[in-house]
């Protein structure tokens, strides 16, 4: 009689195990889905901060900051979408909340003065880098750092803070950029182009480093372009920047004859070399 009893035991405890790994299971699939909800989030939070539309993506992380009022991280992303998007006075005021959360980084702070920078607030972009700890050595504090000096033309320090951050990336060519573009303000010309040449060589795609070594050789009469990478299209913009630097310095026939080069490089109609040759012509 104690057989049946004893079946119905086992039942039990197998329907029990049963009921646990059905549990268990159950538990694994939602961590699992959790997993690739975090790494969705995380993937699309990406595509957001590089390749969508900026204004797009402000959204995104405004709405996504809305549900998640305690994730310093959204207010990071929406800090630097804001960026992007060109909204300087909405990014500081971010980055300023940012900033003083308790969960704040010394980065924090630097992405802080960055958009202050930007939004023009330079006594606050200023006080808020002296309120970072002088052990927080990266890129970006000195990059900064050095355009506040700049700001305030004390040229040793900008100097000395341009030729840190330099040595702090793998990728100095922008800085290197700001730095000749420092140097060309003040007047020394041989060390902007010298600035200028290394950065484009640092990065072959930096347009505007381009064009400020032409404007720092024809600030010195040298109305040549360097031997640089450049397209066809980049040439002609070039020999306009060069025909309007040596026009400014006075050589006028050199210029009208760059104008005239710019015109015939260009793969298309280029008409604001056009426009500048004809009222040089109409003038003189």
């Amino acid at each position: 009689m104690r057989h049946p009893i004893l079946l119905a035991a086992c039942i039990v405890g197998v329907v029990a195990v049963a009921g646990c790994g059905k549990k268990s299971g159950e538990d694994t699939v939602t961590r699992a889905f959790q997993d690739v909800n975090v790494v969705d989030e995380s993937n699309l939070n990406d595509v957001m901060l590089t390749v969508a539309d900026p204004n797009e993506a402000v959204s995104y992380f405004t709405r996504t900051a809305q549900e998640n009022p305690d994730r310093i991280d959204i207010q990071r992303s929406l800090g630097k979408s804001l960026i992007r998007a060109k909204r300087n006075q909405e990014a500081a005021s971010v980055w300023g909340k940012v900033a003083a959360s308790k969960d704040a980084t010394a980065d924090d702070k630097v992405d802080y003065a960055d958009a202050l920078i930007r939004a023009g607030d330079w006594a606050k972009a200023e006080k808020t880098l002296d309120s970072v700890p002088p052990t927080h050595e990266t890129y970006n504090r000195y990059r900064l750092e050095a355009i506040v000096a700049d700001s305030k033309q004390e040229w040793d320090k900008a100097d000395s803070f341009y030729e840190i951050a330099i040595g702090l990336t793998t990728k100095p060519g922008s800085v290197m950029n700001n730095w000749g573009y420092s140097k060309l303000t003040r007047g020394d010309y041989q060390a902007a182009e010298r600035l200028f040449g290394e950065a484009v060589k640092q990065d072959s795609t930096l347009f505007t480093a381009k064009n400020n070594l032409i404007l720092a050789r024809g600030a010195q009469r040298e109305y040549s372009l360097p031997p640089i990478e450049m397209d066809q299209t980049e040439r002609a913009q070039l020999l306009h920047t060069l025909a309007l630097s040596a026009i400014k310095k006075g050589d006028v026939e050199t210029g009208k004859g760059l104008l005239r080069d710019a015109i015939s490089t260009h793969p298309q109609h280029f008409e604001a070399a056009v426009r500048s040759l004809r009222a040089l012509e109409n003038a003189g």
